[in-house]
């Protein structure tokens, strides 16, 4: 994946880095770090600029987490509820939970979607819920661009100061993502097996 990543920015530039970010955020396993680490080394070869550079990979971040957007805006909360009172025990979730997640998204949705820009994996699985959850388009938007500005401007400052050693953004980065797939996949084995449902309390909240 590395070779075909660097190949076609090569050849296409900023259109390869935006089409590839939007890409990264539809299908996580293609690695931000390495598309951005990339392109701040092209910064240090005088290939991009690093304002452009990071405009257009923003940009690509919001699409891409803007079509998983969508996507939980044409699901029905009803109809999740329903789903949670059948199979909670599956999803280590209940209706009272689902209430407060929503209620979460009502009242602090900005910063749930900006602080899950820097975390992997969970950076595009969070655009889901805030779509289904009614937050607003340009709450969203604002939100992702924003997180999105600050991740990619670090790791173009990352790709920058290491150069030709680019490489080490994915040696480091891989572990760290393995990592957290692992602990989240520790934590739902341990909650399916002492997750308890509380009190259905009906309603959206």
């Amino acid at each position: 994946m590395t070779s075909w990543i660097t190949d076609l920015i090569a050849q296409s530039g900023y259109w390869a880095i935006g089409f590839l970010m939007a890409l990264e955020n539809i299908f996580p396993p293609i690695p931000s770090e390495l598309i951005m680490g990339l392109g701040g080394v092209g910064v240090g070869q005088g290939t991009f600029h690093p304002v452009a550079l990071v405009l257009v990979g923003t940009i690509g971040s919001v699409i891409g987490n803007y079509f998983w957007f969508m996507v939980g805006r044409h699901w029905n909360e009803d109809d999740l509820r329903g789903y949670v009172r059948r199979h909670g025990r599956w999803l280590t979730l209940d209706v009272a939970t689902v209430n407060r997640i929503d209620r979460i998204f009502d009242n602090h949705g900005e910063w749930v979607v900006f602080v899950a820009r820097f975390i992997p994996n969970i950076r595009t699985l969070i655009s889901v819920p805030a779509g289904l959850f009614g937050m607003s388009h340009k709450r969203f938007i604002l939100a992702t661009s924003a997180g999105a500005t600050v991740w990619n401007s670090a790791l173009v400052y990352a790709g920058y100061q290491l150069q030709q050693n680019v490489d080490d953004i994915e040696n480091y980065v891989g572990p760290v993502s393995l990592g957290v797939i692992g602990l989240i996949v520790v934590v739902y084995i341990w909650r399916i097996i002492f997750w308890r449902p509380g009190e259905d309390s009906g309603g959206s909240g």
